[in-house]
This record gives structure tokens, sequence and C-alpha cells, in this order.
């Protein structure tokens, strides 16, 4: 059955392949047609036929525009040749930084009889993959060139011409989180469907339709590039339609094409460790959210900071073995553990470990391709004095320079006069909604008295801050009709709206004077960051060179983590940041690193894992009783200042 199934998927897949070689074939018998009118017409004149002014001038015509379509098919056809296929950013592995894991997928390749890959790279994400290589713009394989350089050299034979009629084998592409937290025979296991699809990509009309395929997606970007001369503007745009429209006529024939190699390769995996590929699957899925809450929780704010934590796949095997000690249901993972990991199979670790982390960074965030002084590692153990400490301090002091533009005084009613550094309490004050009244005016007159009792004080008439400019006597609020519009404390005039304010992601409906502060708070950090970030690249942009990409100039993120943060959660973020920095300067407190949720704040070596909701409940409701509860609690002093960087 199995035996069936693989030439069953092998055979679909090759009539898949033959439908997009005949699509190429359509497409150069109607370049070739005119031509053949043109033969026509002219082998008439020798033999005497097609004599006469009318076929005379079907030939001036015919003839030029013959020429015409040769040479246009021949430059797109030169095109779709020479251009250079996109090749996934990977880490190359050399046979000699990993003899152990070349030996287990060449003796895997055995078991399933099929042709061995003839390389191996590494990529910063849970996948795996079959990648051809075998452009001549790619250079040659590492098995050609060993190849070259050793037996045929060796026994004086020519190497001229050897790999040209023997197709490479393509390159075998690993996540590398799978290395890190599978063990060896599960990450065995795993790798067999996709070792297996050798043996269909080895057919000639399957990796001739596979390069038909990607050379025309080579040629579409080719004509896609940017900077070019109108004249050559026009040529690429001509070649560009010409290789879409035969894109879109080989689509499906190719990727059914490539379903059927698939399925051809899963069949012939089926008598491979089949048993311990059900569990191998499992742990797929657990290395996949390890590895994408180690990327959004921890190492993007390192990357934020211009460091790169440098053992992101180490990180991994932390942050499921924290996963197994809080959740029931991973429980029987950390008991994996003891058996050998397929790191083992690489001569250092650590070296690849590195290589994969700054390739990741790079991915998912942008930057250099090389560290440097703004751009350098950073290890675990150093993370949060060198990450948390700094990100948290940096929020702070950008979170008081928009204070200090909004104009918020920097002292508050409980700080000395002569303090002038920035302090939590500022920030307190600041978003915390103001007292608010009760319509009824016997209520408000009978409930400041009773307030004042409770703290022993005798209480005659209201506060000149608080009462209006004439106020009525008890016999008038009893004799007098009840006014429409109850007195109450005078309202302060409505300041203007900041420049930001209009930045502001204000929730509908939300009009009162506590939103409206945390509003344009969040605006102006908004603001103040997207100048930082402006401002930040500048160094960076030099003038490419012809034929980079984005992913050489580290300008932008090919896959980015995450969307642009809102203006509320900017200022979540950085309210949160100055409340850990007053926790660290006045109550002893330590930054810390969690592997699932990222950077946290230590408070007598205690995860302080309450701290958001009271946070939101400021920013969002202006009520600040929450956090101050929490700070009496925690022992911190918001009145003190902080140092920020």
């Amino acid at each position: 059955m199995t035996g069936m199934g693989v030439e069953m998927g092998a055979q679909a897949a090759r009539a898949r392949a033959m439908a997009v070689l005949r699509v190429r074939s359509r497409a150069l018998a109607v370049a070739v047609l005119p031509a053949a009118f043109a033969v026509v017409l002219l082998a008439g004149v020798s033999t005497g036929h097609l004599v006469g002014p009318g076929w005379d001038a079907a030939r001036w015509v015919v003839t030029p525009v013959a020429v015409l379509v040769l040479l246009a098919a021949a430059a797109i056809a030169l095109v779709v040749a020479r251009a250079r296929p996109a090749v996934s950013p990977t880490v190359p592995i050399g046979e000699e930084q990993a003899p152990d894991l070349y030996r287990m997928v060449r003796d895997l390749a055995d078991r399933l009889d099929v042709p061995a890959p003839s390389a191996i790279a590494l990529t910063p994400d849970c996948d795996s993959w079959l990648e051809d290589r075998t452009h001549r713009s790619h250079g040659p394989t590492p098995t050609e060139a060993r190849d070259e350089d050793g037996l045929n050299g060796l026994h004086g034979g020519s190497t001229r011409g050897i790999h040209r009629h023997t197709p490479a084998a393509p390159v075998l592409v690993i996540g590398s989180p799978f290395l890190w937290w599978m063990r060896v025979g599960e990450l065995r296991a795993v790798l067999a469907p996709v070792v297996a699809g050798t043996g269909p990509s080895a057919h000639p009309d399957i990796a001739q339709a596979r390069r038909f395929v990607r050379g025309l997606d080579a040629a579409v970007a080719v004509a896609s590039t940017r900077g070019r001369c109108p004249g050559s503007r026009a040529v690429c745009a001509g070649i560009g339609w010409v290789a879409r429209l035969l894109l879109r006529s080989c689509r499906d024939h190719a990727a059914e094409m490539e379903r059927g190699v698939a399925a051809a390769a899963a069949e012939r995996a089926q008598a491979v460790d089949y048993g311990l590929r059900i569990v191998a699957q499992e742990q797929v899925g657990l290395a996949y959210a390890g590895w994408d809450r180690l990327l959004t929780r921890v190492a993007l704010p390192a990357w934020r900071m211009g460091r790169w934590p440098s053992r992101l796949d180490a990180g991994v095997v932390a942050a499921l073995t924290e996963l197994s000690r809080r959740d029931r249901l991973a429980e029987g993972f950390a008991s994996r553990l003891g058996e050998r990991p397929a790191c083992d199979l690489l001569e250092e670790p650590g070296a690849i470990d590195e290589a994969a982390s700054l390739l990741a960074a790079r991915l998912f965030h942008g930057g250099p391709a090389e560290a440097g002084p703004d751009w350098s590692p950073v290890g675990w153990q150093e993370y949060p004095e060198e990450v948390v400490d700094r990100k948290w301090r940096t929020d702070a002091a950008r979170l008081h320079r928009v204070l200090d533009a909004l104009g918020v005084r920097r002292t508050t009613e409980g700080t000395p006069p002569e303090t002038g550094g920035p302090t939590l309490a500022r920030v307190l004050d600041h978003l915390s909604s103001p007292p608010t009244w009760p319509p009824d005016p016997h209520a408000a007159r009978d409930r400041i008295p009773e307030a004042h009792a409770a703290d022993g004080q005798a209480i005659t008439e209201p506060s000149t801050a608080t009462r209006p400019a004439r106020p009525p006597e008890p016999s008038e609020l009893s004799e007098a009709p009840e006014p429409p519009d109850p007195p109450g404390p005078p309202k302060s005039p409505k300041p203007p709206k900041p420049p930001y304010a209009a930045m502001a992601e204000d929730h509908p409906g939300d009009d009162d004077q506590e939103t409206e502060r945390s509003s344009t708070l969040a605006a102006g950090l908004t603001a103040e960051l997207a100048r930082e970030e402006a401002a930040t690249p500048a160094e960076q942009k030099a003038s490419p060179l012809p034929g980079t990409t984005l992913l050489d100039t580290g300008g932008l993120p090919l896959f980015p983590l995450q969307p642009p943060r809102t203006s509320r959660e900017l200022l979540t973020d950085h309210v949160t940041a100055m409340v850990c920095c007053a926790a660290m300067d006045t109550a002893g407190a330590a930054p810390g690193l969690d592997w699932l949720d990222g950077p946290t704040l230590l408070i007598n070596g205690v995860r302080a894992a309450d701290l958001t909701p009271r946070v939101l409940s400021l920013i969002e409701d202006g009520d600040p009783a929450p956090l101050r509860a929490w700070l009496v609690e925690s022992g911190i002093r918001p009145e003190k200042p902080v140092r920020l960087v």
C-alpha cells in the first residue's frame, strides 16, 4: 500500500510537471511562429511561388516582426535563465562543523532509498524544507566542491563537466530551534518526510519544471528593480508582463506538482520511525510556541535597545522548561531533557547558535549583518542589567521629557519644593482624575463635614478653594426652589489641546479629563518615539550597492513579529517602566528575566505579577488607588526622585 501511494503521488507530480513544461513549450511556439511564417514567405520566392505585390508586402511586414519577436523572446529567455532565484537566508553548516548530523541524514536517506541532500543549513524558524540551490549564481554546492577538490583530483581525472550531467540534490534546511529542543531520535523522525522529498526532486521533469518556475519568479523580481533609466524601465516592464503571464498560466500546475511531491515523500517516510514521529510532531508545536514567545517577549525588547541575544536557541530550552514547570500539561516534557539533545550533533553549538541568533535579529527586526558598537550581543546572564534596567530607565526618561513638553510641573503635593528630580508621584498626579462632586447640594454639604469629622476636624465652612463665590445659607437651601444646575466647585477652563492630541487613539465616548490626559500623554509619547526612530537609521542609510536586498542592507525586517504598538500600549509600557524604576531606587527591587513574559520586576526575589492591571486602572479609569495601595504594600516611595538614563 505504501509503495502504491508513493507511486501515485510521484506520477501525479510528474504529470503536473509536464503541464508546466507544456506552458513553456507553448510560449516558445508563440515566439517561433512569426519566424516560421517569414521563412515560408521567403522560401516561396526561391521556388517561384508566392510572388506578386501582395506577397512582397507580406514579406516586408512579417520578416521585421519575426525578427523583433525573436529578439524579444531571446531577451526574455536570457533574463529567465540568468536571473538569480530567491534563496532563503540561512546559516550554512559544513560537514566539518557537524559530521554526526551529516552522517544521520545520509543514513536516513539510505533507509528511504533516496539521494542524500547536498548540504545542510539552519534557519531561525520552526520549519524544515528542501531548497534548490543549483543555479549558477549560487556557486557550486559543497558536494560538488568536494568532488572537484577531492577524489577526482587525486585520481588525476578531469573534473570538467562532472556536475553538468548529474544534477545536485537540494539543500536540507532545518529549523534551529529543533536542534536544541528535540532529541536525536525525534529530529530524525521529523526530518524523514523532508529528506524523502529528494527522491521526486531528482526526476528530470520535476527538476526542469521547478527551475522554470523559479526562473520566472526571479525574472519578475529583476523587472521590478527600481532606479533604472526610462528605456530600460520600458524593456523591464515588458519582460515582467510576459513573466507574470507565464507564472499565472502555470501557477496551479506548479502548486499541484508540489502537493504530489509532498504526498509521495510522506508515503515513503511512513516506514521510518512512525511511532516516534507522532510524538515528535507534538514537540514541533511546542517548540513553535516557545520560539514565538521567546522572540516577542524576550528578544524584541533587546533588539529595540540595540542588543541582540546571542543564545536564542538555548533560550528556547529554558522557556519550554519553564513552561513545563508551570503547566501541568507539560510535566512530561521536562523528563526528555535527560536524553541526548540534537544539538550534540554539532561540533560547536555555541558558535552556530550565535550565528542563528544574529540572523533572527536581521529577519524579524532588521539590523546590521555584523556586531558593532550600536548592535552588540548580550548573554542571558547580563540581560537583566544590560537590557531590562536600561529599557525601563530609557522609557522613564522619555516619559518625563514628554511631561516637560506638556508643561506638567515637577513638584507635587507630596514632594518638597526643592525636589526637582523625576518622580513617580508626578506621573500619578497627572494621570489621576480630579475628585467628582455629587449632584445633590444637600448631599455635598452633609458629606464634607462627615468626611472631616471622621478625621477629628471641625469644619465651619467650605474652604475658599472649593466654595462658590457666595455660599448659600441653610435657610436659603431649604426655602428656595432647587436650581436646575446644582452649585459646585467652579470648573477650571479647559486647557488648549496640545499639538499631539490629534494623534491619540481615544475610545469613542471618553471625554472626561483623565482620558483626555492619558490620550494626550500617549500621543506625545508616540510622537517622541517616532522622532527617535526617524533619527536613528540616518547613519545606516548609505547608498546600497547594485543587486543588494533589504536583508543585505538591514534596513527593514523581512518578517516583523508584531504590528507597531498603539499609543495606549506605549503609555502603559512607559508608566510601568517608571514604576519599576521607582521600585528599584527606593525599595531595593531588581530587574529580572522571565522566559515566558520577558522583562519582569523582582521584589524580594519574587516576581511582581499583579502590576499591569493596576497601571491600566490608572491609565484607563484615572483611578490611582489600586496602584498606590500596591506601592505602599511593596514599600515603594513615589515622591522620591529616580535615576534615569
